[in-house]
């Protein structure tokens, strides 16, 4: 065996001769690894969950929404600014269904909370004014029944297409909701479909506790209204999104009379904005809750290395023996550097493992999970790093010992 060998084998016989103290020593390692992996294992997971929530609304989307402006007034008594809405039309949809190229489908949306009466009592939903496109543009099915159709919209017939969850809250689970009567304000509607689950959204509300009717129906008849909550617009390639949206942006431009300088009364955001906006945050707390873990690896580096200074005077004889016999000062120095790494490794590999378990307990509550890699091995890196730097001072006090002080101490 050669002398690096020997040199772990002693390492490791010193290190497992007390193990509750290596074990207490390297609990800082160990909550510190282990914390980092999973607080950021939890913020991936969220990321993609968010990812997966927003493309689930639908592939190739842009969204148009209006956008709040700020206008002055009293000008004569000293000026002040306050909020404006600024609109968007039914007149603004027809204009971009008729002469938006990259456009593969599009609706315009009225939405507003209505308290709505069905067979077994009320309930606050959220009411949607779309047009029939919309149901393709959100990749979102019929579980049972029709949707409502162009002719529908142009009477503007009262009927309605009810998510599952507003279904089962009017009808019960069991009830059958198709051919039923549901009352929206003073109107009754009548229930023409019921859609397909589709879970929560991006801000975490439930998708499927929504009425869908036909756009002009609500606008006449609910919200005696010709403004719209946003126009949403399905592309008909990825490739074409950004193109898609600065044409969207002359129509509308030209549309409100608006020169090249002037600020839109609109925003347009594509879905690579919409998931960025929604994940940034998600980063933003990731990285804090990461560096806040991390603290407690430079905890654990310092009570490493307070302990290896205390092993260091309990060995002095063992030094000053080893010494007499041969033994050089960089073999000592490198002896108890390995010994703080090994004991920042084995802190490391326990909370890698700590950290699998805890993410498996994770994502068998339903909470999303997703481990990467790198920062597994970062971990690990970073915590022979520790080793290294907390262990690099006390190993160099062994190595400084002369020998005949050493052997002569009690």
């Amino acid at each position: 065996m050669n002398s690096l060998g020997l040199l772990v084998v002693v390492c490791f016989r010193n290190i497992f001769r007390n193990r509750l103290r290596s074990f207490l020593t390297a609990l800082g390692i160990i909550i510190g690894v282990g914390s980092v992996i999973t607080m950021v294992a939890i913020g991936t997971g969220a990321q993609k969950e968010i990812e997966n929530r927003i493309t689930a609304m639908g592939t190739n989307l842009i969204q148009i929404m209006p956008r709040r402006m700020l206008i002055r007034a009293g000008q004569q008594s000293g000026s002040f600014t306050m909020p404006r809405a600024n609109r968007l039309t039914r007149a603004d949809a027809e204009r971009l269904k008729a002469e938006a190229s990259y456009a593969q489908a599009l609706s315009g949306i009225s939405q507003r909370s209505f308290t709505v009466f069905g067979g077994t009592g009320s309930w606050s939903v959220t009411v949607m004014g779309v047009e029939p496109d919309y149901l393709t543009i959100r990749n979102w099915n019929l579980r049972e029944g029709i949707c409502f159709d162009e002719t529908d919209l142009r009477a503007r017939n009262r009927v309605a297409v009810l998510g599952l969850t507003t279904a089962t809250n009017l009808f019960g689970s069991g009830g059958d909701a198709l051919g039923q009567r549901v009352r929206i304000g003073t109107n009754q509607f009548t229930v023409i479909g019921v859609l397909e689950k589709k879970g929560a959204g991006s801000n975490g509300n439930d998708q499927d506790d929504v009425i869908m009717a036909p756009l002009d129906t609500v606008l006449t008849r609910l919200s005696n209204t010709r403004n719209l909550s946003m126009i949403t617009m399905q592309v008909v390639h990825k490739e074409y999104m950004e193109a898609a949206q600065k044409e969207a942006d002359l129509i509308l431009r030209e549309l409100h009379r608006l020169a090249g300088t002037d600020t839109a009364d609109f925003e347009i955001m594509n879905q690579a904005d919409i998931i960025d906006m929604a994940s940034e945050t998600s980063r933003s707390l990731t990285t804090l809750l990461a560096a806040i873990a991390g603290v407690s690896l430079l905890v654990g580096g310092i009570g490493i290395m307070n302990i290896m200074l205390v092993s260091v005077t309990e060995r002095t004889r063992e030094i000053g023996i080893r010494m007499a016999v041969g033994a050089r000062k960089r073999d000592i120095l490198v002896q108890f550097l390995l010994e703080s790494i090994m004991l920042s490794l084995l802190g490391g590999l326990i909370g890698i493992s700590l950290a699998a378990l805890v993410c498996r307990i994770l994502s068998a509550m339903q909470v999303p999970t997703a481990i990467n890699p790198l920062v597994v091995a970062a971990a690990a890196l970073f915590a022979a790093l520790v080793g290294v730097t907390f262990g690099y001072y006390p190993a160099r006090k062994a190595a400084a010992l002369y020998p005949i002080d050493a052997l002569r101490y009690e």
